[in-house]
This record gives C-alpha cells, sequence and structure tokens, in this order.
C-alpha cells in the first residue's frame, strides 16, 4: 500500500475490540516514530505505551472522560523535552511540539498500515496525564492515542479542495 493510500484509509477510531497487539507490530509502530524527522536531529521525545487497564481508565478519565480509549489494548502517550529540543524554529519558537507530533503521526500512519486502529487525543488535562504516568518536569505531553484494533469503520469526513489550501509563490 502506498503512504497515500494509508493516509486515505487513516479514520479516528473511537470503538476498539479488546484484542491485544502483537509485540512485532507494536515494534514496528514505535520504529516508526523512532525515525521520524527533527529539528537538527535532535529527537526530543519519550513515548509511553500504557497497557494496564486501570492506568487507561485514568488516562481517559484526565482526557475529559473520552472512556473509548481505555477499550483499545494499548494507550501511547507522547511526550517531548523542551529543553532538549531546537530553540530557535523560525527563529522564534521551540521546536518540540513540531517535532514530536512529526513523530506521533508516523507512529498513527504505520499504526494505519498494520490494520490498527488510533485516535488523536489532544484534549486532556496535562496536569492529570503527567500524574497518571510519572512523567518528569522536564517534558511535556504533547497528546495521546489509543492503539488496536478498530470495532467500528468511521466515515471519511472530507477534506477542503486543494486550490482553497494552496498556493503557488505567494500566500
Amino acid at each position: 500500500m502506498s503512504v497515500l493510500d494509508i493516509i486515505r484509509k487513516r479514520r479516528s477510531v473511537r470503538k476498539y475490540k479488546g484484542d491485544p497487539v502483537p509485540e512485532d507490530v507494536l515494534a514496528r509502530v514505535l520504529e516508526a516514530a523512532r525515525l521520524a524527522p527533527s529539528a537538527k536531529n535532535f529527537q526530543p521525545w519519550k513515548f509511553i505505551v500504557v497497557r494496564d487497564r486501570a492506568m487507561k481508565r485514568k488516562l481517559a478519565k484526565a482526557s475529559f472522560e473520552q472512556y473509548f480509549m481505555s477499550d483499545a489494548d494499548i494507550v501511547v502517550a507522547a511526550c517531548g523535552f523542551p529543553e532538549k529540543a531546537y530553540p530557535r524554529q523560525g527563529r522564534y519558537m521551540n521546536s518540540w511540539p513540531i517535532d514530536v507530533a512529526i513523530a506521533f503521526e508516523h507512529l498513527i500512519l504505520q499504526a494505519a498500515e498494520e490494520g490498527l486502529g488510533t485516535c488523536w487525543i489532544g484534549a486532556f488535562d496535562e496536569a492529570e496525564v503527567r500524574a497518571v504516568l510519572g512523567v518528569s518536569e522536564e517534558a511535556r505531553v504533547l497528546a495521546m492515542t489509543p492503539l488496536g484494533r478498530p470495532d467500528e469503520s468511521p466515515r471519511e469526513r472530507g477534506r477542503k479542495p486543494l486550490e482553497e489550501i494552496v498556493s503557488y509563490e505567494k500566500f
């Protein structure tokens, strides 16, 4: 399957089977994140893999009660290290959120290739998530995703046409 086919196929899944994700599949998903590019190749990230049911429930509660997350075999939290990232992205910002987002999207696309469902979770109380996961003071939590066998086939949500989002030579 081509990368574009995988991108077209990927959906936000909110219903999961309880099937375990095989270790070799998980390893490929995590390897995709590891191989992602980052500013100055600093790779300022860490991914926390959570399989414990009670911890997944706590993470779902901290995500404004998105309990569907805990039905997946795994929840992955993507963390970044601002002090270990390139500090002058575009000469005005720290690169850590961009770097972690790129790696996390690599993870999500490889999960789709493997037949797994994901759902980018950006709505959460970071302090609660940090407490549940024991995230160190120097790290920040950017996003989470459930990771597991889908128990639904979400519909396509549509996208804006290219001419609405692309210009050439000037804004």
